[in-house]
């Protein structure tokens, strides 16, 4: 009997152990097994080395808090002997020996980079692969010849994108020298079984109000990176609805802008504080009447196509998402359980329907996740594209 490939997922969890990495993490995993393979991660601080400790907030620091998230969550989910952490500044290793590391590297048939943050070079003959989730800003800025990781780029065999409308006619960002396949986030759906429907739940999210380091100008545009701008677009909506929402954003940086939010009936926490608990960034999800976000002003105007791990696990947990339409709509259905909005009239609507006929919409977002982002179907199919 022939054994299964050997692949090394090389991701971000251990320097910054929010709930997001580690579910995007863990459901590529699962996706893997479930798909025939034999997956093992792999993280190291040679290339990106800062460390985050979301229970103290500061950065730099130590592993410690990672190494914890990271043992304490590849245990629960079977993957107990399948990770690995090379803190470079200290020479240890954790999770798997450098030996037993050593070994896999010489049998593993492929590599998956997953975000430009580790850096794996080739140590064999293994095909590697690289998984773009940063959609829009990755292509133009290596096609501006600003971006540093052009060199990890064409250490790739292939490139796989979460902007799946790049390279198709209704979307010009550039292709930057690569050819970019369509892929979307695996998702175990069965780690999101939905819990009974509360009326009185908010619409929620999770996500950064004003990050703005990543602005970028392409064509003679610049585009936001902040979600701030889009965010104000949606002022009015619990006014509109006379519906409750409580984002965890972290908007409280700008105290003018947590005020306005306040105003119009917006009810926010701390992201990074509830983040910091894997399974609490899940319950939080589950215990949410549904998602309303935003997406960023790049991916909403260039139609890249983008839709966010974390609105796919709404969908999983059988809670309906209104997300800002980034062009998604060629892609999934819409109009049941999903919705791409435009406009605060678009969102208003969406926010009517949902709570005219919740159970409909809740079955309909779970179908969407068991059809488009089945963990082991994702997987299958990027490794026959592969």
């Amino acid at each position: 009997m022939s054994h299964p490939d050997k692949v090394i997922l090389a991701g971000y969890l251990v320097r910054c152990p929010l709930g997001g990495y580690a579910w995007q993490v863990l459901q590529y995993m699962a996706g893997l097994r479930a798909a025939g393979f034999d997956p093992y991660f792999y993280e190291d601080t040679a290339y990106y080395w800062d460390c985050f400790d979301p229970t103290t907030g500061k950065m730099p620091s130590g592993p410690e808090a990672g190494l914890r998230c990271t043992r304490e969550l590849f245990e629960r989910y079977g993957f107990g002997d399948r990770w690995v952490f090379w803190d470079a500044q200290r020479g240890q290793h954790h999770g798997m020996s450098a030996s037993d590391l050593t070994e896999l590297l010489w049998e593993t048939r492929y590599v998956i980079t997953l975000a430009a943050v580790t850096r794996l070079p080739r140590r064999h003959r293994e095909c590697k692969i690289f998984l773009d989730i940063d959609p829009g800003f990755t292509q133009i800025v290596v096609d501006q010849g600003k971006y540093e990781s052009r060199g990890l780029l064409a250490e790739h065999d292939l490139h796989f994108t979460f902007g799946e409308n790049i390279g198709t006619p209704g979307c010009h960002i550039p292709n930057a020298g690569f050819e970019w396949r369509p892929t979307r986030q695996p998702i175990a759906t069965d780690w999101w079984e939905p819990l009974p429907a509360d009326s009185r739940a908010p619409f929620t999210t999770i996500g950064r109000w004003n990050e703005s380091a990543r602005d970028l100008t392409f064509e003679g545009v610049t585009y936001c990176w902040r979600k701030r701008v889009e965010w104000m677009k949606f002022l009015e909506l619990p006014q509109r609805t006379q519906s409750r929402f409580a984002p965890a954003i972290d908007a409280d940086r700008i105290p003018e802008d947590a005020a306005a939010l306040r105003a119009y009936g917006w009810a926010t926490r701390d992201p990074v504080q509830l983040s910091a608990d894997a399974m609490g960034y899940r319950d939080f999800i589950r215990g949410s009447r549904g998602e309303f976000t935003v997406a960023k002003d790049l991916n909403v105007r260039l139609a890249t196509g983008w839709f966010s791990d974390r609105a796919a696990c709404y969908l999983a947990a059988g809670r309906p998402v209104i997300n800002q339409d980034t062009g998604f709509g060629n892609i999934l259905p819409v109009g049941d359980g999903l919705f791409a909005v435009r406009t605060l009239d678009d969102a208003t609507a969406a926010v009517a329907a949902i709570q005219s006929n919740y159970d409909h919409h809740s079955a309909a977002a779970r179908a969407i996740a068991k059809e488009y982002f089945e963990a082991g179907d994702v997987m299958r199919r990027l490794m026959n594209n592969v």
